[in-house]
């Protein structure tokens, strides 16, 4: 890739597109200024003063306040004659009808016209201390080499190609090329098994896939070229393999193999952009279903940039010449959202972090906001709980003076972690901006931020929906909840351009699962607590809902009231069948490092607190201690792997191809039958 990176291209061979409109970057932080300085857009609205009165604009008048932003803050080959088509009970869901862009333009030639040699990346690899830097300059000729090597190679507009690679600028190239012709990107997370990287081959029907030699995560080499020959011999219907060096290794190469740097170095460095429709997928993610079988949600062009854009710059307060570290993998949709497409289309300079919070040590992450000088940090709950149980001396041997604003994503974070983020990390200077949103949604939907300047921030909380948003709590019944002080299943009541269209040749099931559940709402399976003063507080998945003797109760909460004991490093809580109460609440614990503590012990004390803070009734019946929560290789803590062991149908556990250490489940298996035993015998 050095060798690519040497060779610029020549700003005269770009194509020429409108310069980048002085509202896409330039929108200063708002400090009690001018609204307009804030949002520019705004002085067409009617008259809003202040944060709320954008926010009431964006839901009421949803068609003026989308056109008006689609229209600057996008470049737009073909302008759209309609904001939106949208009838979220008929599963109809159109933005910026007529209109034509191309992704890759927006993302990088309108930038290189201003600012050719600014960094687009900043790419932290394993290596620590060895960070590579890409300017848009040369993201762009790697983008337009590597755009014209698939069409060399057959790729066609509409085409499926999946990426199976680390965080790397060959892999943002990759997603940048297929936007740039038309073809559709299926990232596959580079830690998936070839049996699941198969499953997604399939139903994409990629006929191409791109990956390295191998990838390097926490000083471990992974052999990824090794698994998609495995995948590759599952589908008969893939028809070439570009394979890019991330180490010196050599590999053995097949009949469907191309070497990929090899093959952009014969190609020109300029391609022409495909003028794309507005509602033309871009690119298709696979999440995983509640029947464990993996859908691939649909993103489309205009909307999903647009909104990944705007949320990246008022989420975050992101400002030109910020460094913007989020440290999520590209194979997810934060990656996607907030690694790539949000600060590319800012014109913003992203970090892509490729190693582990911990390699080579718990500072990691620390020591690289220092030499970076990273201004947002945005990680997961998963490893700031992690890093907590390491203490604070490994934070603190880091200058964070850089920092901004910390945020927070994947899953409801504890207040003892957010304490820490934010007094720790944060030195209380950096607001702290605990994120919901989903795959399905394409972007961040509720957040602290955006708000009035100065307006509080509690902890654990995502509190405010974010502009175009319009929360809805409904009961079992489907009647909408209006008051405060309540809890509900969180559905979005009108359709917003950031959300999937579909699932990809599945659109009943689209349906089935997100529109008709409540009809005329789009329904996130996620419940929430709207509180006395109407902030939204996220109380986990609605699957994740105990009914004890009556009562409704959200893991969430009891984990994070768990949470809170000096011992605990880490909880999963999980309902199972109970004969006296319905269900009762069995709870895993991750003791911190020399906690000192029994399991006899710390059950007791458990017991003690939930009922304390909840009631007696939502006192654990179980507390099993573990080393490991069973999590995905994103982090994720799979619960439905927990609640089919408390069940007792380990024989049911279903697909594990996710499944970062197998052996925590069979540990946890054996440790739940010696307590249970222990229990029976008392």
């Amino acid at each position: 890739m050095a060798r690519l990176l040497a060779r610029a291209c020549c700003p005269k061979a770009l194509p020429q597109s409108p310069r980048c409109p002085p509202g896409s970057v330039t929108a200063r932080a708002w400090s009690n200024g001018p609204l307009t300085a804030y949002m520019p857009e705004a002085v067409t609205f009617p008259r809003p003063k202040d944060h709320q009165g954008l926010y009431k604009v964006s839901v009421e008048q949803g068609d003026a306040f989308w056109g008006a932003l689609g229209r600057s803050r996008l470049t737009w080959i073909t302008p759209f004659h309609s904001v939106q088509d949208c009838d979220l009970r008929q599963g109809r869901v159109s933005w910026f009808l007529g209109g034509q862009l191309n992704v890759s333009v927006n993302c990088l030639d309108r930038h290189v016209h201003v600012a050719p040699d600014k960094v687009a990346l900043i790419w932290e690899k394993d290596e620590p201390g060895e960070e590579v830097q890409v300017t848009y300059r040369e993201l762009l000729e790697l983008t337009c080499r590597l755009g014209n090597t698939l069409k060399r190679q057959g790729v066609k507009r509409g085409d499926r190609v999946t990426i199976y690679m680390p965080p790397c600028p060959l892999a943002v190239a990759s997603m940048l090329a297929c936007a740039r012709i038309g073809a559709v990107h299926a990232v596959v997370f580079a830690g998936f098994s070839a049996e699941s990287l198969a499953d997604r081959i399939r139903n994409a029907q990629s006929e191409t896939v791109i990956t390295v030699n191998q990838g390097l995560r926490g000083g471990k080499v992974i052999e990824l070229k090794k698994t998609v020959d495995q995948a590759v011999k599952q589908c008969p219907g893939v028809k070439r393999v570009l394979v890019s060096m991330r180490t010196d290794s050599k590999v053995p190469m097949t009949a469907l193999d191309v070497p990929l740097e090899e093959e952009m170095m014969k190609e020109d460095a300029c391609c022409e952009p495909a003028a794309m429709d507005s509602e033309d997928m871009l690119f298709l993610l696979y999440t995983s279903g509640s029947t464990g079988k993996p859908k691939g949600l649909v993103h489309s062009q205009a909307g999903y940039l647009l909104f990944a854009a705007l949320t990246h710059k008022y989420v975050f307060n992101y400002q030109d010449r910020d460094i913007f570290g989020c440290v999520a993998d590209i194979g997810w949709i934060t990656g996607h959202t907030y690694v790539v497409y949000g600060p590319l289309c800012n014109g913003g300079t992203t970090v892509l972090f490729e190693s582990t919070p911990i390699h080579p040590n718990p500072g990691r992450y620390w020591e690289t906001v220092e030499r970076l000088k990273i201004n947002q940090f945005y990680g997961a709950p998963t490893a700031i709980r992690l890093l907590l149980r390491y203490g604070d001396e490994w934070v603190k041997k880091y200058d964070r003076s850089s920092l901004k604003v910390l945020g927070s994503v994947g899953e409801p974070i504890n207040k003892e972690a957010w304490e820490w983020y934010f007094h720790v990390v944060g030195e209380t200077r950096c607001p702290v901006v605990d994120t919901w949103w989903q795959t399905e949604t394409g972007g961040i939907c509720i957040s602290p931020r955006p708000s009035n300047p100065g307006a509080k921030i509690l902890p654990g909380m995502a509190m405010r929906p974010f502009f175009g948003i319009s929360p809805s709590l409904l009961d079992d019944k489907g009647n909408v909840l209006l008051e405060n002080n309540i809890s509900g299943a969180l559905c979005i009541s009108q359709a917003w351009p950031g959300m999937a269209r579909t699932i990809y040749n599945d659109h009943k099931r689209f349906l089935e699962t997100y529109l008709t559940p409540y009809p005329g709402f789009f329904f996130t399976g996620d419940g929430v607590y709207r509180t006395s003063e109407g902030y939204y507080q996220l109380t986990g998945r609605l699957d994740d809902i105990i009914n004890i003797s009556g009562h409704r109760l959200g893991t969430a909460e009891v984990e994070d009231i768990v949470n809170h004991h000096v011992a605990v490093a880490e909880s999963a809580v999980i309902g199972y069948p109970h004969e006296i109460k319905g269900e009762g609440a069995y709870v895993f614990v991750v003791l911190k490092k020399d906690s000192g503590y029994t399991q006899e012990t710390l059950t007791a004390e458990l017991r003690e607190l939930i009922s304390k803070k909840i009631a007696k009734y939502a006192a654990p019946e179980y507390v099993q201690v573990t080393h490991r929560l069973p999590k995905t290789r994103s982090g994720k803590i799979m619960r439905r792997v927990l609640r089919k062991i408390v069940e007792d149908k380990a024989s049911e556990l279903g697909d594990l191809t996710t499944l970062d250490d197998h052996e925590a489940v069979q540990q946890i298996i054996e440790g739940r039958k010696l307590l249970v035993e222990g229990w029976k015998s008392c």
